[in-house]
């Protein structure tokens, strides 16, 4: 289960959207509204919404969508109590709403109309509603048992309409990006060329970077916009576990390079005398550098061994 909100200034244009025959909509309940028709249910809402000047959005519209997995168990009566409780829950009460149900994608889904002017004249909050709505529910998924999906990657991107089809754009390039780039320079240049560009916003008059904005296709989002997981804070976390995961994987590399499985007989041997050949300059691996090398080395001792004798003395 998944809702949308959106706020807005139109009561017509909801209702007719909800409303509309082509999407063969069955209204699911409602109340306060004088519903002959279109025209009278806008009318209803526009009378209420007057007596609270001060709110230029008092639409509400909320669209509960729920998984195809779900479509044998959801009667219009089984999403007309979920909506109900969502709205409870979510702090909508006391106002004028109906719920319709549509039947133009293959996933059930119902559409909320509700006057955010209650009946005596108050504004219903939207505070953290976004929050709130997230966790409510999740609550009301794992209640009545229905599908829990995956999220964002289960979303349809072709049916998407813009800023979503962007956003969505943008999920689906920054999953991929951030789980490989080792640093924000090679994360940048990644995704300039996939037509994305990056700014970050810093703390005050600072330099310290608290947050990071992706621009696609003209829109512009906040990283935690696109996906928690993508807040600067846990972009940046995600960069350094790559960088650490690199560095434990070529240290393991170079560990099993430098202690090989023990040679045995002739092999030891050969492998012993290889060494020497080395060291001695006999070996066909012998070269200029390798005996400024040694020379370096040997230097480095003789003087180390020198101030050890000289820490004994005193």
């Amino acid at each position: 289960m998944m809702a949308k909100i959106v706020k807005g200034s139109d009561f017509k244009g909801v209702v007719d959207y909800i409303l509309d025959k082509n999407k063969e909509t069955q209204l699911v309940v409602h109340e306060g509204l004088f519903m002959e028709n279109r025209e009278t249910i806008a009318m209803s809402f526009n009378a209420q919404s007057r007596m609270n000047g001060k709110v230029t959005k008092p639409v509400g519209h909320i669209a509960l969508s729920f998984s195809k997995e779900d479509d044998p168990r959801l009667t219009n009566r089984v999403m007309a109590g979920i909506a109900l409780e969502y709205l409870e829950k979510m702090g909508i009460k006391n106002t004028q709403f109906f719920i319709a149900r549509h039947f133009d994608k293959e996933h059930p889904h119902v559409h909320i109309a509700f006057n955010r002017i209650d009946n005596i004249g108050n504004t219903i909050s939207d505070r953290n509603e976004r929050l709130r709505s997230t966790r409510i529910c999740k609550e009301l998924t794992l209640k009545y048992g229905l599908h829990m999906a995956n999220g964002k990657d289960n979303v349809k991107r072709n049916r998407l309409k813009e800023p979503d089809r962007t956003k969505y754009e943008l999920y689906d390039i920054l999953k991929a990006e951030v789980g490989r780039c080792g640093n924000w320079n090679v994360l940048v240049a990644n995704l300039k060329s996939q037509g994305v560009d990056v700014h970050f916003s810093y703390r005050g008059q600072t330099n310290e970077i608290q947050g990071v904005i992706f621009t696609k296709n003209g829109y512009r989002f906040n990283g935690s916009k696109v996906d928690r997981r993508f807040s600067y804070s846990k972009i940046d976390a995600a960069l350094q576990r790559n960088r650490y995961n690199e560095r434990m994987g070529m240290t393991a590399k170079v560990h099993d390079v430098a202690t090989p499985n023990a040679p045995s007989g002739s092999a030891r041997n050969e492998l012993f005398n290889g060494s020497l050949g080395l060291l001695n300059g006999n070996g066909s691996s012998y070269n200029t550098a390798d005996a400024e090398a040694n020379q370096e080395m040997a230097e480095m001792l003789r003087r180390k061994k020198k101030k050890q004798r000289r820490g004994m003395g005193l």
